[in-house]
């Protein structure tokens, strides 16, 4: 039996070119950049060349990303270590209701420690409103925390407006682009950004990895204490063979290819949806359609039938799908996402599934979805 891979927002496979330079660097390049011999030479050069590919790549400067463990570790150095270092000039923060649980666990984390976190709400879109946070926007306000795409439906938040209102305000901005990067078009100056925060397995690169882009000027204490890695700000020997290749990965997602992959992303989730129009599927797309979102996303109301009863007879046909993040799927609890969205009440909070496309998908990869799913649902509302 084949089997077909679309649950890539929970993670990708690595790239040939990762592996291969990966490799290269484990066999070649294995010294401890912070040593000063020869061989820790030899392995800050590929730590220096790697840094300032990726800066470039969202418009940094080099000095300004610090390699992580992930997008994890990045959103919670962002929040946790902006809130206590600026609790002196306010209390309060503001994020989504959407956002990922990385956000959301160190914003209930805070708000026990006595800060106040306003929670913008959402639309059937899965979208905030501008008006929303403006009227939230606060002169206490320290921290505004917005996901830049969202990982279960794929809606893309406002960044460069909120950018632009946050410009002259005490309020630092960070973004959570774990899912928007490689995917968008990402300036760091242009849309007045602060802190972003990225993971490699996303991209084609290796786990356990990631940046966190902090502006020159926007200080905290790191949240690893140790030694004084990355120019004191995260501590821990760096991982050079994995930074190598999460900066080759990087390396091939130019612009014209990010422009690519949306369009023929988007390509793929008309064709699913016209395919199971087409077999008489009775379904709804969680979100919307349109070319500005992150269009490897694909979430899907399949009416009647539970999110795990679709997993387990999707896997069972050889499709691996999702029922929602992929650090919560495990669980029974329902899509936050979906409950921000359409209500707890809603039998979409259990009756959908997440698709989502990665560089490696075929258009016979959705044949068989479709073909696995067409046969799943016929069968079991004919019982």
């Amino acid at each position: 039996m084949k089997r077909v891979y679309l649950d890539n927002a929970a993670t990708t496979p690595m790239a040939e070119s990762v592996v291969s330079e990966m490799m290269d660097k484990m066999t070649n390049t294995f010294g401890n950049a912070s040593s000063t011999h020869a061989y820790g030479r030899a392995a800050r050069e590929v730590l220096d060349d790697s840094r300032h590919i990726i800066a470039q790549s969202i418009n940094a400067q080099d000095d300004d990303i610090i390699f992580t463990s992930g997008g994890t570790e990045g959103d919670n150095t962002a929040v946790l270590q902006t809130a206590f270092a600026r609790q002196k000039l306010g209390k309060h923060i503001i994020t989504t209701a959407i956002e990922h649980q990385a956000i959301l666990k160190s914003t209930e984390f805070l708000a026990e420690q006595g800060f106040e976190v306003t929670y913008l709400p959402v639309d059937e879109n899965g979208n905030i409103s501008l008006d929303d946070f403006k009227a939230a926007l606060r002169p206490d306000t320290i921290l505004v925390s917005i996901m830049m795409g969202n990982n279960e439906v794929g809606s893309h938040m406002p960044i460069h407006e909120i950018g632009e209102i946050l410009k002259d305000h005490q309020a630092w901005f960070h973004t959570d682009a774990v899912q928007a990067y490689g995917l968008l078009d990402i300036d760091v100056e242009r849309d007045h950004i602060d802190l972003l925060s990225t993971s490699a397995h996303k991209i084609n690169g290796p786990k356990f990895l990631g940046f966190l882009y902090k502006r020159n000027g926007v200080n905290f204490p790191s949240l690893i204490k140790g030694g004084e890695q990355e120019d004191k700000r995260r501590a821990g020997t760096e991982n050079v063979p994995a930074i190598a290749g999460f900066a080759a990965a990087v390396k091939e997602l130019t612009t014209t290819e990010k422009a690519h992959r949306q369009a023929k992303y988007h390509d793929f989730k008309q064709y699913i949806v016209d395919q199971l129009m087409a077999n008489q599927i009775d379904f709804e797309v969680n979100g919307q359609l349109g070319e500005d979102n992150l269009q490897h996303v694909l979430n899907l109301w399949i009416k009647g039938i539970s999110t795990y009863t679709l997993q387990t007879n999707l896997d069972l046909g050889g499709v691996a799908v999702s029922g929602g993040s992929a650090c919560t799927a495990g669980s029974l609890e329902p899509s936050h996402v979906l409950i921000a969205m359409f209500g707890e009440d809603s039998p979409r909070v259990s009756e959908s599934i997440r698709l989502s496309f990665g560089r490696y998908t075929t258009k016979d990869d959705l044949d068989q979805f479709v073909a696995v799913l067409t046969q799943t649902v016929k069968r079991l509302l004919k019982k």
